[in-house]
């Protein structure tokens, strides 16, 4: 861990928030230019990580992992008072608000999975079961688009 003299942790350059979060320092850029963290410039111009930027990094990190955008990882960082850095209460909360958005995923993935070997929805894969499960292309009259994957996405819970 990085100290000055006297033992007192001191702010970390953008190379030593590289190596201790795994993130590369163009990555660190990206999330500094959305507005995911933020550093303090030294008179030199050099960027300055506070050190709590390492657990941001962390949220940020398996926030992504579950498959949560950057926009609603932005947002829900946006909600914690004063900018502070999630603690373990608030990614429990956070992360309930979210189950909802990563169950309908999750019911997607396993449409496309168990219907991945035959139509997948207006049967643009298979002409020959196109014309068996939609004659005369009946689902075209109800738009446009895959109509049955459209269809069961309005039906699912």
């Amino acid at each position: 861990m990085p100290q000055i003299p006297g033992g007192k942790h001191h702010d970390l350059t953008i190379g030593e928030l590289s190596t201790r979060s795994g993130v590369t320092a163009s990555a660190l850029h990206f999330y500094e230019r959305n507005g995911l963290i933020g550093a303090e410039r030294t008179g030199g111009n050099q960027r300055r990580y506070r050190r709590d930027t390492l657990r941001r990094v962390a949220f940020i990190r398996t926030s992504q992992r579950v498959g949560m955008s950057l926009a609603d990882i932005r947002a829900a960082l946006d909600s914690l008072p004063d900018g502070r850095t999630p603690t373990k209460r608030d990614w429990a909360r956070l992360s309930a608000g979210w189950r909802e958005q990563l169950d309908e995923r999750i019911a997607a993935l396993q449409h496309l999975r168990n219907d991945l070997d035959g139509c997948i929805g207006c049967g643009c894969l298979s002409l020959k079961n196109c014309s068996l499960q939609n004659p005369d292309d009946s689902l075209g009259n109800a738009g446009t688009g895959p109509r049955r994957w459209l269809d069961d996405e309005r039906r699912a819970p």
